[in-house]
């Protein structure tokens, strides 16, 4: 039976070194391959690392109930961007509905007018119970109109829930 390794002749080099050691190119190739391994499993670590300290940082503050109706009146009327005030609401949002008929109002006086309203508000109180809470704020709608500047002052009052984080659940201006 004839072995899988031709026999050694005298002056012939062994495929190993002196006492059956391995070269030192089959040692260097796998010090490279663990290193590379390493540096593999380093990168994908650190990508995940990153993709959640993103997703953090990222995520819409609902921590406190006047955070998200702060954050909810600046998508609606400084952002003007639905699709980011949604994340800030009830999944039943009709309750919202006169809040949104003030800004589809300012929206067509300002075709209108040929003017730009701008609508601010200043601290807002709150009631909190268990998982509901209640905002209280003025809104303040301003204006300039042919050189004038004219504003006017809303109570609003704000409805949220709680569930796994605060929503906007109904806004009504006071009477």
């Amino acid at each position: 039976m004839e072995s899988a390794m031709p026999p050694v002749q005298p002056g012939q080099r062994s495929a190993y070194g002196p006492g059956g050691s391995m070269p030192r190119v089959r040692r260097l190739r796998l010090v490279l391959s663990v290193l590379g391994g390493m540096i593999a499993l380093l990168c994908v670590g650190g990508a995940g690392v990153v993709y959640v300290a993103y997703d953090t940082v990222t995520q819409p503050d609902r921590s406190a109930p006047d955070v998200v109706v702060d954050n909810y009146l600046r998508a609606v009327f400084v952002e003007r961007d639905d699709v980011k005030a949604a994340i800030f609401t009830c999944p039943e949002s009709a309750r919202l509905a006169p809040l949104l008929l003030l800004r589809a109002d300012l929206l067509s006086r300002e075709q209108e007018f040929g003017t730009q309203f701008n609508v601010s508000w200043g601290s807002l109180g709150m009631i909190t119970r268990d998982e509901f809470a209640e905002v209280t704020l003025e809104l303040r709608i301003s204006a300039s109109v042919d050189g004038f500047e004219q504003s006017d002052l809303q109570g609003w009052r704000f409805e949220l829930a709680e569930s796994d984080s605060w929503r906007v659940c109904a806004a009504a201006e006071n009477a």
